[in-house]
């Protein structure tokens, strides 16, 4: 499937990457099995992406929740984020490719935080795509330790209640400096947010894909490409149709 024309294409994609532990139980695997085809559908759709020109891509790759799994898995996990970033962090550095993190850091156990730092360091200075990794994110914790931030400043005279702007509790979230997602795409046919970007969604593009994330595949994201580009954003104004009808 061709891509969409560039000039309809969403700058900021977002995706809730769902389904991996179905799609290996329908194919007598196991979870692990799962994981590690759905890291091979990330490295595809990565470099949909770039080759797309989205200017960001953020991938939901590991909950504040899934702590509650169970240990094994979670270790599963955490190694495969360990194995991409060791494996792919040269190519995607080549590529002009800047990753961020998103998420709390606090209490990170092992060498994951160090390998996250050195994924953003090593790519500061790329102008490429965004690649934003959501690691031990969660959304009402992100707005929880903003609105922290923000009764710090208050409570030390430094800032007043009334002086609180939606701006400046961007500017206070995990994610400052980036872009709202234009599309959140979640696949497995859920269709639910599940903790993901609350505040940045506002005016977000919803799509669900029935499939499992292990069957998503470069035309798939690029359809949902298309969907996107045929669809009127209007924040809460009127289409340009509306208007004119209006006028």
């Amino acid at each position: 499937m061709a891509q969409p024309e560039r000039s309809l294409l969403p700058k900021h994609v977002a995706i809730i990457m769902d389904g991996n532990g179905r799609w290996a139980q329908s194919h007598g695997l196991t979870r692990t099995a799962g994981h590690r085809k759905g890291m091979e559908v990330v490295r595809e759709i990565v470099r949909a992406a770039y080759e797309a020109g989205i200017g960001y891509l953020t991938l939901f790759a590991f909950s504040s929740e899934n702590w509650r799994r169970p240990e094994s898995e979670v270790s599963d996990l955490l190694g495969l984020l360990k194995l991409f970033i060791r494996r792919d962090l040269a190519d995607l550095h080549r590529d002009n490719v800047r990753i961020r993190v998103i998420g709390e850091r606090r209490n990170l156990r092992g060498d994951i935080l160090p390998l996250l730092i050195e994924a953003e360091e090593t790519t500061r200075d790329n102008t490429g795509l965004t690649l934003v990794i959501a690691f031990n994110y969660g959304s009402r914790d992100e707005l929880a330790r903003a609105m922290s931030s923000l009764a710090r400043d208050v409570a030390e005279g430094r800032l007043r209640p009334e002086d609180i702007t939606p701006s400046l509790i961007d500017a206070r979230l995990d994610t400052a400096g980036i872009p709202d997602p234009d599309l959140i795409l979640r696949t497995s046919g859920e269709e639910r947010l599940s903790n993901f970007l609350l505040w940045q969604a506002a005016y977000s593009e919803l799509i669900f894909v029935p499939e499992n994330w292990p069957d998503f595949n470069r035309d798939m994201f690029y359809g949902a490409l298309e969907k996107f580009a045929a669809r009127e954003r209007r924040f809460g104004g009127l289409s340009a149709q509306q208007a004119a009808v209006g006028s």
